[in-house]
């Protein structure tokens, strides 16, 4: 199954009663990826008081997992906020920070609420997506002289190699489209490779 990720790292603001929520959008694949992003932001920011976040990895229909943290603002006032837009949005693989300047004005816990919320809402408005393809692993197993066609082949099908193990034989865990799976099956009788197919990945 296909779906979007963040094509780069995008960012927006919004201000209200003198408060700056900047809300910034950005393409993570792990929790250690989304922390980095989040120190990051924090080290251009320096002197903000808050930085909120939330993420969801994986396919947003099915996230592998997902998690948020209100940073000192009032329980449940910013990342619960942030992360219900990131759950309505179909995008995957992606970290939301809203940094906030306080501009004097206290908004109230509802006023949190709509500002944490608009601030997300209004990056992903316009965030810029890639389409991020469903991925079937396989093993193939061949000789050292078929392994550049089917590293090559890989790359023809917008594919990756995950690992290459050499022994007797050459044995490459590749991750491919769905759509090229037929054409992965017609090479493996015609090259005599051994496939054994693994889980889908994204």
């Amino acid at each position: 199954m296909s779906y979007v990720v963040p094509k780069q790292r995008y960012q927006t603001l919004l201000e209200i009663k003198k408060s700056k929520f900047y809300a910034c959008a950005g393409c993570v694949e792990t929790r250690d990826e989304a922390m980095t992003m989040l120190a990051e932001l924090k080290a251009q920011y320096p002197d903000a008081r808050h930085h909120c976040w939330a993420y969801l990895l994986g396919n947003p229909a099915t996230p592998v997992t997902m998690a948020m943290s209100d940073d000192g603002e009032p329980s449940g006032t910013a990342g619960k906020p942030i992360l219900n837009v990131l759950q309505h949005k179909n995008v995957g693989n992606i970290m939301m920070v809203v940094t906030r300047y306080f501009g004097g004005i206290k908004l109230g816990a509802g006023g949190l609420v709509r500002a944490y919320s608009g601030a997300a809402q209004q990056t992903m408005a316009t965030l810029p997506v890639l389409q991020r393809v469903s991925l079937s692993t396989f093993t193939v197993e061949t000789s050292f002289a078929n392994e550049q066609f089917i590293r090559h082949w890989v790359d023809s099908v917008e594919g990756c190699v995950h690992n290459c193990d050499y022994g007797e034989t050459v044995k490459l865990s590749i991750g491919i489209p769905d759509t090229a799976t037929p054409s992965l099956m017609a090479y493996a009788g015609s090259l005599h490779l051994t496939v054994k197919a693994g889980e889908n990945t994204q």
